[in-house]
C-alpha cells in the first residue's frame, strides 16, 4: 500500500484503500455475473434450432395449457405451444433488436454529438434544438407514432427506436467533448497541425466511448422491453412469431389458470435486464478514464 499524503491519517488512507479494494472487487463480480448470465441467455436463444426442441410454432391442442413439467419446462399456451421453446426462439428477435438498435443509435448520436461538441457556434446550436425537439416528446409514444406510420412489424419498431434512441447518445457525447475539447492532448494535436477528423476520430471518439458504453448496457434493456411493449400492443412482431411481449399479451386472458404463459417470458426478461445491467455496473467502475 502506497504511503498516505501529506495531510491525512494513515488509518483513514487504509479505509480507504481497503474501500477501493472492495469497490473493484464488487465491480469484477458484477461484471462477470453479468456476462455470465447474459452469456447463457444469448448462447440457449442462438442455439434454440439446434437443440432438438419442440417446433415453436406447432400446436398441440392435445396438451394446451399444460404446465411446467419434465415434458414441457414452461408449460404450453392454450394452443398447445411449448412455452420454453418458444422463449427461446423469441430471444433471437429481442436479443438481436436490443443489440442493433442500440448500437446502430450509438454509432449515430456519438458522431453527431462530437462534431457538435468539437465545433460549437450555430452547428452545435442547430443540433442541440433537434436534440432536444427529439428528447421533449414521450419516448414511447414518438415510436408508436413513427411504428404506426411505417406499419406494424419489425422494420416499424427498428425505424422507430433508432429515430428517436440517437438523440440520448449526442447530448452525452456533446457533453463530454466540451469537457475534453480544451484538454492537453486536444491542444497539442490541433498545434501539431493535424486535421480535424483525425483530431475528433483518432484522439477525442476513444475518450468518448467510456460513458455510451456504460449507458448502451442499460439502453439495450430499455430496447428489448420497448419491443416487447410494442409487441404487447400489436405493432410489434406479429402472430405466431414468437416474441416475448407478444408471448405475455397472449397469455394475459389465461393470467389466472395458467399463469406460466405471462409470466415465465417475463422473468426471462427481466432476468436478461439484470444481466445487462451488472455488465454495465461492472463496465462504469473498471473502465477508467482513457476509456480502456
Amino acid at each position: 500500500m502506497k504511503p498516505p499524503p501529506p495531510g491525512i491519517a494513515e488509518s483513514a488512507w487504509a479505509r480507504l484503500n481497503k474501500r477501493a479494494v472492495l469497490d473493484r472487487r464488487w465491480a469484477t463480480i458484477s461484471l462477470y455475473t453479468g456476462i455470465a448470465i447474459t452469456a447463457v441467455i444469448v448462447a440457449l436463444s442462438f442455439a434454440a434450432p439446434f437443440l432438438g426442441l419442440r417446433d415453436p410454432l406447432a400446436t398441440d391442442l392435445m396438451n394446451a395449457l399444460a404446465p411446467p413439467s419434465s415434458e414441457f419446462l414452461f408449460g404450453t399456451d392454450d394452443l398447445g405451444r411449448d412455452i420454453f421453446s418458444r422463449v427461446l426462439h423469441a430471444g433471437r428477435i429481442d436479443l438481436v433488436f436490443g443489440i442493433v438498435t442500440t448500437y446502430v443509435s450509438l454509432v449515430i448520436g456519438l458522431l453527431i454529438g462530437a462534431l457538435s461538441g468539437y465545433f460549437g457556434g450555430i452547428i452545435d446550436t442547430i443540433i442541440m434544438r433537434i436534440v432536444d425537439l427529439v428528447i421533449s416528446f414521450p419516448f414511447i409514444i414518438l415510436i408508436l407514432t413513427i411504428a404506426a406510420i411505417v406499419g406494424p412489424g419489425l422494420a416499424g419498431a427498428y425505424i422507430g427506436v433508432i429515430a428517436v434512441s440517437w438523440a440520448l447518445y449526442a447530448r452525452l457525447t456533446r457533453g463530454e467533448m466540451l469537457a475534453i475539447r480544451r484538454r492537453e492532448f486536444i491542444l497539442n494535436a490541433e498545434t501539431l497541425g493535424y486535421g480535424t477528423p483525425r483530431i475528433i476520430f483518432v484522439h477525442a471518439l476513444p475518450n468518448l466511448l467510456r460513458s455510451n458504453l456504460v449507458f448502451s448496457m442499460s439502453d439495450i434493456v430499455l430496447n428489448i422491453l420497448t419491443l416487447a411493449a410494442l409487441s404487447y400492443l400489436g405493432l410489434g412482431v406479429a402472430p405466431p412469431t414468437p416474441e416475448w411481449g407478444e408471448m405475455i399479451a397472449q397469455g394475459q386472458k389465461n393470467l389466472l389458470n395458467a399463469w406460466w404463459i405471462s409470466t415465465l417470458p417475463g422473468l426471462v426478461i427481466v432476468l436478461a435486464g439484470v444481466g445487462f445491467s451488472l455488465i454495465g455496473d461492472g463496465l462504469a467502475d473498471r473502465l477508467d478514464d482513457s476509456g480502456r
